[in-house]
């Protein structure tokens, strides 16, 4: 993806519509106000399913390891959708559209967090997926609603950390490094640090600079 910084103090308009238009501009109160309550839901339903003679301690383990699995989705979502390389102009539209204005616009405080209409459907495709892989093939249905829960709640964090990261004064310590860690990421290292909430599968993967030199093809996407 090639960084072209734009200076403006307006935002970049995508869509001629006006109505479309007004659903790219989201403030993160939206997102606390829509994915808190789910995550919240999911959790009781979590408790309020557990069978009597089942020990409760899963409800906990599967609600972090649904948060750890939300970490995988970020980074996957963002390495591979987010930054895809566009082969004509259409493709190029839509990566302007999913990621690259936030590039363009780096500080634009509507386009920080995922917009509902995008965020929703995505949430129902994974939550399908944890019912099919988690309570289907691995049959422990009670494991799915705990497991999505967590997830749901890494993804709230995910995108009230993106926020914070551009427009939040954060305290010393690990919210400062995460904050130079995706800040590079703009700046210099476009096709590396994908991790925005943590940069655990940067290092897994290799893509924490250091680790794996870019190429020079890296380079110039």
């Amino acid at each position: 993806m090639t960084q072209t910084i734009s200076h403006s103090k307006e935002p970049i308009r995508l869509f001629h519509s006006d109505f479309l238009e007004f659903f790219t501009h989201i403030h993160p109160a939206v997102v606390a106000v829509v994915w808190g309550p789910v995550a919240l839901i999911f959790l009781g339903l979590a408790v309020a399913g557990r069978p009597g003679d089942v020990s409760p301690l899963y409800i906990p383990a599967a609600f972090v390891i649904g948060a750890l699995i939300w970490t995988l989705a970020e980074y996957t979502l963002h390495r591979f959708l987010f930054h895809f390389r566009p082969r004509n102009a259409w493709q190029e539209r839509l990566s302007f559209l999913m990621h690259g204005v936030h590039h363009a616009q780096p500080m634009e405080k509507s386009r920080l967090v995922m917009p509902p209409p995008v965020s929703i459907p995505l949430a129902v495709v994974f939550y399908f997926i944890f019912r099919l892989l988690v309570g289907g093939l691995l049959g422990v249905q009670l494991w799915v609603a705990p497991l999505f829960s967590g997830f749901v709640a890494g993804y709230l964090a995910y995108d009230l950390i993106h926020y914070s990261l551009h427009h939040v004064r954060l305290p010393a310590g690990y919210p400062q490094f995460l904050r130079r860690h995706h800040m590079q990421h703009h700046s210099q290292l476009p096709m590396s640090r994908y991790g925005v909430s943590s940069p655990l599968w940067d290092y897994v993967f290799g893509t924490e600079p250091g680790m794996k030199p870019q190429t020079n093809t890296d380079q110039q996407r």
